[in-house]
């Protein structure tokens, strides 16, 4: 096993350009994983937003420009 590897590390043809996959793989991972914590951290936002609606201590119109301040100025 230890020559096995020893041929990969010595075998630039090899190794290069499984270096610069394993990195863009992992950089592919790294990215949907922040997207999915965004995507999660905006639906709770969303959430508690509307259980204040409901409980009373927020107007509709609050939580209607709450959830669009994070929103560029051009997209309503």
């Amino acid at each position: 096993m230890e020559s096995l590897i020893q041929q990969f590390i010595n075998n630039e043809d090899v190794y290069i350009p499984t270096l610069i996959a394993t990195a863009i793989v992992l950089v592919v991972i790294v990215k949907a994983f922040a997207g999915m914590v965004k995507g999660i951290a905006s639906e709770r936002t969303r959430r508690e937003i509307a259980a204040y609606i409901a409980e009373g201590s927020m107007t509709p119109e609050q939580g209607e420009r709450l959830l669009n301040s994070n929103k560029p100025r051009g997209c309503n």
